[in-house]
């Protein structure tokens, strides 16, 4: 929850005692929050949120004797540390022992039963999540110190970063809360939050993070909480290590149900089970939602409920006898390289892949891994005959993690990457910092022609209707198409002898073929697959120059004058014009009717949507979406197709979808069709 409107009882104009609106922000804050992250209920809209956040930063700036440590504005803003501070755990930190088979749980139940007495134990299960252990403590209701696990007994104060974790209350809010009290968590970072900062970590040419739970370590020990703060981290909290000055609950879901109602996030999972076969038919529950949940986890954890009967069990001295984490099956395992391949994708971009000795690796047999690129195998040193430990990131795609350099061959060579394209011999060119090795063949590249295809006939390209996937692949491996140029040479016979394609059929594509062929220049393009020319690239792009001969014959320099082009960008721009076979197979497609209409070179606008960069989603209730981006285009504006932080308006229409959802959580304008007119008359800022 960011970036919201201002709040429209502050500029209604009645006059409020300071001190006593600044408390009374913090209280609906405070309450948004917990319905926010806790209840996953939210009571108003983001917008509103954003505004109460903003009238109380504006209060605290004009009255700064106002601001305490745990006001919502201080989530961020201290300076960088130049280290951590070791913290002592009053109670210590204990790991847990791990079962890895219904036989290990069934003794763990055994040895809980009789060493209580009891005939049968009630456990809470929940997920074990694969994150970072977290020791949050609280004076009186209000955090006063963040320490990681550590060693168990010592840890690090990670206080200013665990404050901007937005799921983590600074203070609590129930009536109950004791004087005194220390929480336990797990911090993680969700997967979709891992995915987009490995992104941004890639697009900055940082070095990327193997898995959430690294993203999650190395963003909770940043040194300046301001890099912390941009990391999307999360929390769930599991226990109590120090509740003192009230009674304490009776059993562990009583302690979870009152921590959830002091604000803090439970996981949603917990349970309450009774007896042995209750604990496994969990476990097959949950490991069965395991691929459906937005963060890692790797096992369950059962701890006996009764507070009376953990005190009976105690502890060893590592770990408490009356927990247990059942973890599931291994995500890791050592295998043997047998060859290194190369694989070349849509864009060129050749992909090394480890085929490996099949090896049982999180509940699938695993035969091959990807090695990223170039700049990993010579990090790795992952050589043909190696042992090496495989991962499958993410339950989805195996990747090598190290090398068992202990158990080498003697006379393994170093894997050195080609210079030649291995599918069409075309040369091998890299990217600025050397990470990504690329295929110069571009549209004549049969590795690449598939894909090819399936792109430039997509929606949003050429939009060649009826031209599937299956369709595609049967064409080029009939050897009939061997580059986009083709597909206009063929014949409605030559369809109709496809497998499911009768006459009808192939009329209709024939239709499709035809109508495609008049089309506009940022739509032929974007159909090029031309590397890092997107939809809205292609858009500027013929925008700037007006023709294709133009931008064929544009230098770099004059690339790089292109708004949103940058040295990277031009440089893919050239070297794909720079192809003689690019230009054949565009010479090709011109000769076989594909053509656009004379495009206007846009001259700077001087109204609202001057410089701004736009979104479309929903059904317009006049303009279609193609005739809403030319207009908004006319007036200056740069119109793309995914919602981010940089987006500055969202033109909404009925059915509007998850680009409405993102708008509303960043905070962005969102307009209807009748509100743009109004938007493009007035002056820039």
């Amino acid at each position: 929850m960011t970036k919201r409107k201002e709040n429209k009882q502050h500029r209604s104009g009645v006059s409020v005692d300071p001190s006593q609106r600044v408390e009374a922000l913090r209280a609906q804050i405070e309450e948004h929050n917990y319905r926010y992250h806790v209840l996953d209920d939210p009571a108003i809209s983001d917008s509103r949120y954003d505004g109460l956040v903003r009238e109380l930063e504006s209060l605290e700036a004009e009255h700064p004797e106002l601001v305490t440590p745990n006001s919502p504005t201080q989530r961020v803003g201290a300076a960088p540390l130049d280290g951590f501070q070791s913290v002592e755990h009053q109670v210590p930190m204990l790991s847990l022992n791990n079962a890895f088979s219904p036989r290990e749980v069934g003794e763990f139940d055994r040895r809980c039963r009789e060493g209580t007495g009891r005939e049968s134990i009630s456990y809470v299960a929940e997920p074990k999540i694969d994150g970072l252990a977290i020791s949050l403590t609280y004076e009186h209701g209000g955090l006063i110190r963040a320490a990681t696990r550590g060693d168990g007994r010592t840890g690090e104060d990670v206080t200013l970063n665990v404050r901007s974790i937005s799921s983590i209350p600074l203070r609590l809010r129930s009536d109950r809360v004791p004087p005194s009290l220390e929480v336990r968590g797990e911090v993680f970072m969700p997967v979709p939050g891992f995915d987009r900062l490995n992104q941004q970590q890639k697009a900055r040419n940082e070095k990327l993070y193997v898995n959430p739970r690294n993203a999650a370590a190395g963003s909770l020990r940043q040194l300046d909480p301001q890099i912390c703060a941009q990391r999307p981290l999360s929390f769930f909290c599991y226990a109590v290590g120090v509740w003192q000055g009230s009674p304490a609950p009776d059993s562990q879901m009583r302690i979870l149900g009152e921590l959830r109602e002091f604000g803090f996030p439970i996981n949603p999972l917990a349970r309450e089970v009774h007896g042995l076969s209750a604990c496994l038919e969990y476990y097959d529950h949950v490991m069965a939602l395991r691929a459906s949940l937005d963060y890692e986890i790797d096992g369950v954890v059962y701890k006996v409920s009764s507070v009376e009967d953990q005190q009976a069990l105690g502890a060893v001295s590592r770990a408490p006898r009356w927990a247990m984490a059942h973890k599931f099956p291994a995500e890791e395992e050592t295998t043997v390289v047998k060859a290194i391949e190369i694989q070349v994708g849509r864009t060129g971009a050749l992909t090394p892949v480890a085929r490996l000795d099949p090896v049982f690796v999180g509940g699938v047999t695993v035969s091959n891994a990807t090695l990223h690129n170039a700049e990993e195998i010579e990090r790795l040193d992952v050589r043909k005959g190696d042992t090496v430990v495989i991962r499958r990131a993410g339950d989805v795609i195996p990747e090598v993690v190290s090398v068992v350099l202990d158990k080498r061959p003697r006379g393994t060579r170093r894997f050195k990457f080609p210079k030649a394209c291995p599918v069409c011999g075309s040369g091998v060119t890299s990217d600025e910092g050397g990470v990504i090795q690329r295929c110069e063949g571009g549209l004549v590249c049969s590795a690449q022609l598939k894909e090819s295809i399936k792109h430039f006939s997509s929606r949003l390209a050429m939009d060649i209707e009826g031209l599937g996937a299956k369709l595609v692949e049967q064409l080029v491996d009939s050897g009939r198409v061997k580059t986009p140029a083709d597909l206009f040479a063929l014949s409605a016979s030559e369809f109709a002898d496809l497998e499911r394609m009768g006459e009808k059929s192939a009329d209709n594509l024939m239709d499709a073929l035809e109508k495609s062929r008049a089309t506009t220049l940022p739509r032929f393009l974007f159909a090029l697959g031309i590397p890092q020319v997107g939809e809205a690239t292609a858009q500027t792009l013929a925008e700037h120059f007006g023709t294709l001969e133009a931008l064929q014959e544009a230098s770099l320099e004059s690339l790089e004058t292109v708004a949103d082009v940058g040295p990277v960008v031009a440089d893919e721009i050239r070297r794909f014009f720079d192809q003689s076979h690019n230009r054949k197979v565009i010479a090709s497609l011109r000769e076989r009717g594909v053509s656009w209409p004379e495009i206007t070179v846009r001259t700077e606008s001087n109204g609202g949507f001057a410089g701004k960069t736009v979104v479309i989603t929903g059904t317009l209730p006049s303009l279609s979406r193609d005739e809403a981006r030319q207009w908004l285009i006319a007036q200056g504006a740069k119109v793309t197709g995914s919602v981010s932080s940089r987006t500055d308006f969202l033109v909404s229409g009925a059915d509007p979808g998850s680009k409405y959802d993102k708008a509303v959580d960043l905070g962005i304008r969102i307009l209807e069709e009748h509100e743009m007119q109004a938007i493009a008359d007035q002056a820039p800022d």
